[in-house]
């Protein structure tokens, strides 16, 4: 007995990875000129990854949380689920401007608590749409955890 399995909605497949294209660019707007600058080199943590890690670490993470968002708008509440994850694209890309763009570590601090809590949302709410919904979210979580220590060491 064979398994019947769903057909790819490709257009909406296709829109979520545009949405989070353009939210992964907007925030490489403030974040990619300013991880060579002399300010961001003297606050930096020593425990900070090779720039280069950053963009093919955020590459992964983005892409995950397309594919999670393409799972939780197939099966959930189209219009709640582009909420949840609306609000924190938006929070994804005020944490760029607040620490890169207005180079404020501090405030951004504050900030990536509230983006790691709309993360953790986030992953909740998808994985009772759909389980695979929520565990493509965790390394984001895992990340954001990562770089609010580095925020936060960042601190001076």
């Amino acid at each position: 007995m064979s398994k019947k399995r769903g057909k790819t909605n490709f257009k909406l497949l296709i829109i979520t990875f545009l949405i989070v294209i353009l939210t992964a660019a907007i925030g490489s707007l403030f974040t990619s000129t300013n991880t060579k600058t002399l300010w961001y080199e003297q606050i930096k943590p020593s425990i900070t990854p090779p720039n280069i890690v950053f963009p093919i670490v955020w590459g992964i993470l983005f892409f995950l949380i397309a594919i999670s968002f393409y799972f939780a708008l197939l099966k959930g509440n189209k219009k709640l689920v582009s909420i949840v994850f609306g609000i924190n694209f938006i929070l994804n890309i005020i944490w760029s401007i607040l620490y890169f763009g207005l180079k404020s570590p501090i405030v951004a601090f504050f900030e990536i608590i509230v983006l790691w809590i709309s993360i953790l949302y986030m992953l909740i709410f998808s994985y009772k749409i759909d389980k695979k919904a929520g565990y493509l979210l965790v390394p984001y979580l895992i990340w954001v955890s990562f770089a609010a220590v580095l925020n936060y060491l960042s601190i001076k």
